[in-house]
Formats: structure tokens, sequence, C-alpha cells
């Protein structure tokens, strides 16, 4: 971990460690549940990292906008994009960004298909990665391509430590800027592998409202994701629509700490300490 100089390589450290634990484990807001250990994620990563590559003709220093919500899906495209070399842009409903490929959920695909992107990908946000009930072309099923490509990414790194990774709002972070903050946030919150920290998300939020702010905030996704991704952690993803509901399920799946991922909103979790 203290010699990862991008964050492909927290990731493949994290991984190693134990490729059969938990690193995922996801409530869609009707409460369905599905669990994804490293290695699974990593599979899912490699594939993706394969399509970028093979499939959509990525190259290093390209612009991959991700119109995703929170979700193991957008988890796997950030992880892709940071092993292909690729600059993640994390976008919301109100304007996507200039970018080469855009990568987005039902919500915004019109607009994504009246983007000047070259290349757009659809998929469905289905807890179980099924594809979209009607992709309209020129746009791709991300479900359905993906299963074609290859399990393991082999292939060099993509980009360098001091290459441009994240492009938030029209600022570059590099791919070393990345692993300076997982590290610092990991050690700020105290995390270690045996934490599980919760992701709690609005219901509105998890309709498309942007979690990711400047990625040095606080609590913003890149933040918790690299922050887990340094600390081997497990994340639980879970909507506080149904509040009754969700400290069940932190409870139930031994949550140690959390991070309220919605901007201006406050989840209160009594024994369960805040990442702030």
């Amino acid at each position: 971990m203290a010699d990862a100089a991008t964050p492909a390589e927290l990731w493949r450290s994290a991984r190693t460690r134990d490729p059969s634990r938990p690193f995922v484990t996801a409530y869609d807001d009707s409460g369905g549940r599905v669990e994804l250990s490293y290695a699974t994620v990593d599979n899912w990563v490699a594939k993706t990292a394969n399509m970028l590559l093979d499939g959509l003709d990525a190259a290093p220093g390209e612009r991959v906008a991700l119109a995703l919500p929170v979700h193991w899906q957008s988890i796997v495209w950030y992880l892709a994009c940071w092993h292909t070399g690729l600059v993640a842009v994390p976008t919301d409903t109100h304007e996507l960004p200039e970018a080469d490929i855009v990568v987005t959920g039902p919500q915004q695909l019109t607009q994504a298909l009246d983007s000047p992107a070259r290349e757009i990908v659809a998929t469905s946000l289905h807890p179980m990665g099924a594809p979209l009930p009607d992709c309209p072309p020129p746009a791709v099923d991300y479900a359905t391509e993906v299963r074609s490509f290859g399990d393991q990414f082999t292939r060099p790194a993509g980009g360098t430590a001091t290459g441009p990774a994240l492009d938030w709002g029209g600022e570059h972070t590099t791919a070393s800027g990345l692993v300076a903050l997982g590290q610092e946030r990991a050690q700020r919150w105290g995390l270690t592998p045996q934490d599980r920290v919760a992701i709690i998300t609005s219901q509105y939020q998890s309709q498309y409202q942007s979690q990711y702010q400047s990625p040095t905030a606080p609590g913003t996704g890149i933040a918790w994701l690299l922050a887990a991704v340094t600390s081997a952690s497990a994340l639980v993803l879970v909507s506080d629509s149904n509040p009754g509901g969700l400290f069940g399920r932190l409870d139930m799946e031994h949550v140690t700490a959390f991070v309220d991922a919605t901007p201006g909103q406050s989840v209160a979790v009594s024994d369960v300490r805040a990442l702030t």
C-alpha cells in the first residue's frame, strides 16, 4: 500500500490480500441485496478495462464521463478507467461534460445520445448486472457487451502516476494525487481491513444526484472509494429512503463506520462511527 503510485496499484494490493472477502454489498431501494467479493469486482474491472481498450478503442488520456449514481457499477468504472490510464469525469443530471466516452444509466441516455461523445455506453444499473430492455443505437449495452471480454487485465497499466486520472469541474487530479487522497483519508478515518463502511445515499440521489463533489471534500464518493481500497475495507451501499430498514440493514451487515454521501443531508447512526 505504501509503495502504490496509482489507484490501480492500490486496488491490486487490496485484492491480493484476500480475494474471497466481500468488497461491495449493495442494496437497491426495493431492498434487493447483492454482494460482490474482491475477486468478483476485479473480474468486472478487468472485463470493463478490456472493453474500453478493445471494444471502444480508448487510449490513455481520453475522457470518460461517468453519469452514474452511487452503485457497484460506478465503482467498477472508476477502477477500470484508472487501470487503463483514462481520465474519469464525474457528472450529474444537469449537464454532460465534454468527453470521448459517456457511460450512463437509463435516465440520461437520451441526453448522452445527443452529446458529441465518440462512444455511448448504457447500463440498466440492475443490481445483478442485467441488460437494458431496449438499448437504442448507437449506444452499446454495457451488460451485454462486457461479458465477451477477458476476465483478467494483464496489460501494463495505462497512463502514469503524474498523468491526469480525474477531472472534476476542470480541476485535474493525477493518479498519484488520488493515491495520496486515499491514504490520507484511510489514516484520518482509521480504516482497517476489518471495517465495513456504509455509504448512505438518499432516494433522490439514487435517481442521479451527483455524489461526486470536489474529490478532496470529506465524505465524497472519490474519497470514500479510495480510502476503502487503500485500507482493503468493505463497502455497504444503502439508501436512507426507509430509515427503519436502513438501521436494520446496518446492524445486519455489521457496519463499523458510515459516510452520509448525500450533500446537505445528515444521518445519525448510534454506535457506528461517522466518517467526516
